[in-house]
Order: C-alpha cells, then structure tokens, then sequence
C-alpha cells in the first residue's frame, strides 16, 4: 500500500468513468474484448490515446490497449495536457502514486530523479494533477492489460514548442535502455461542426501518421488545427524517434457525433500507436 499522504486520489471516478471497482473492471474488459485488433509491424514504443469520458472516448482508447495484452513494461510514462490549471513549465508527480478504483499505481521515484537532474523548466510538483483527468483515465485500461507496472505521471502546463521537444528530448536522454511505454494524453478538435471537425482532425491525423512532429507543432501554433495533447503528442514523437521508433500506426480514430447522433457540436478522438519497425 503506497503511503497515504502523497497519493494522488481519483478525481473523476464516476463521472469519466465508473467508481465502482467491479463496474470499472466489466466496463473496461467488455470495452477491449470490442475491438477488432488491428496487426502493427514493428515493436510498440508509445500510444497516443483519447482521454474523454468512457462512453464517447473509451473504444476508441481500447484500441490502443488492446495491443498491449501479454506486454510487459517496467514503467509507462504518460504524459498530458493541464485542462484545469495554467503554470508556466512541466510537472512531474511528485508524490509516490496514483490511485484508481482498482488499486494503486506506484511512481517511478528513479527515473523521475533522472528525468529531475537537468532543472529547468520540468519540476517535481502538484500542478495540473490534482484535478486533471487526462493521465487519471488512462491508467485503468493499464491497469488491465499489464501487470506489475509502475507510472512517471507528466502534466505540461504551457505547451508552447520548446517546452514540448526539451520534454522529449529529455525523455529520450533518460530512456535510453529501459523498458518503458510512452503514452500521451489527447483529444483532436473541440466543439465544431461535424465535418469541420473531420478535416481539422485530419490534419492532425496526417502529422502523427508522417511521424512529422515539426509539423504537428507548427500546425498546432499557427492554428491550422487543434489537439489539446498537441504538445504531449509531439514530445512522444520526438522521444520516441530518438529511441529508435521509426513509425506510427493510425488505430482507430472517430468523434463524439459518431457515437451521439448529435453533430453540431463534437470533439474528435484519436488512438495510434508509434512503432520501431527497423529494416
């Protein structure tokens, strides 16, 4: 059991998704057994995965996590976006754990040490995970599909271009040689019209698909479309291709006008998997 005091407690259990362990662990389980496993070439580096409540977002992530039963890795990083609270920098937990309903996830208290030696602007701290669900929703399909795992839990306070490659440039320095799944946290276009919404998500689908995260950052910037994980997309990329990835798969992609009917107003969703295919 992780000491109480520095344990993150859920923030959105029962509302993102259910707080009841066995109703979390059906809806989950029953959400990856849908999927229609799409084959990947190559070995799995990272994930870009949705972080909406289940019903819209969750089939969509499933996708993604469906890839990675019977994988191990010794730590996942994820890595998302501060939708409740501005700060000027990045922030590693800086507690000992993340708790869901179904258990406790351990920080990885070393490698967030090494992540830590260089200062700057990535600080231990609070900020953007107390009441932040874009790491929070991930960790129960985790929770599921891996065993015994530990978290680097990082939230990206301003997600302007430099911050995001230092973060993966850093990432990739101290990765080198470790088993570890990088994850970022994103949805694509908010609250457009639905097929306003398809060619801004395209966009952004055809940067991550080029491996091109130069680009993303410059579409994301310059406003030709929108991700609020941009930047954690684009630090996973960057990491990722410094470890040797040289790939991404798209998995499944849709917006929330696919599963409501309603399209006046929708939020795209996006899973995909970056890969090492080598030669």
């Amino acid at each position: 059991m992780i000491a109480e005091a520095s344990l993150r407690e859920p923030a959105v259990a029962g509302m993102f998704y259910p707080a009841n362990p066995a109703t979390l662990q059906k809806e989950v389980d029953s959400l990856l057994s849908d999927v229609r496993l799409k084959k990947i070439t190559g070995e799995l580096r990272g994930l870009i995965s949705p972080h909406a409540g289940y019903i819209y977002s969750g089939y969509t992530a499933a996708n993604g996590y469906a890839l990675l039963k019977g994988k191990t890795f010794e730590t996942v990083v994820i890595i998302g976006p501060s939708h409740r609270e501005y700060f000027d920098g990045i922030s590693v937990f800086s507690g000992t754990g993340y708790r869901t309903p179904l258990g406790d996830l351990k920080v990885d208290e070393d490698l967030r040490s090494e992540i830590l030696r260089d200062g700057g602007i990535v600080a231990s701290s609070v900020h953007g995970h107390r009441s932040e669900h874009a790491i929070e929703v991930q960790l129960p399909f985790l929770q599921r599909v891996l065993g015994e795992f530990k978290i680097l839990p990082i939230v990206i306070g301003d997600q302007r271009s430099e911050y995001c490659v230092l973060l993966g440039e850093r990432l990739a320095k101290v990765l080198r040689n470790k088993n570890v799944l990088l994850v970022s946290s994103s949805d694509l276009s908010h609250y457009y019209p639905y097929e306003v919404a398809r060619k801004l998500d395209q966009i952004i689908i055809d940067d991550v698909e080029d491996f091109d995260d130069a680009r993303l950052l410059n579409d994301l910037e310059s406003r030709r479309a929108e991700a609020c994980g941009g930047g954690p997309i684009a630090s996973v990329l960057i990491a990722a291709k410094k470890l040797g990835a040289d790939g991404v798969e798209i998995l499944h992609y849709r917006n929330s006008g696919d599963v409501t009917g309603d399209r006046s107003g929708v939020v795209g969703y996006l899973s995909a998997a970056v890969v090492k295919r080598g030669t």
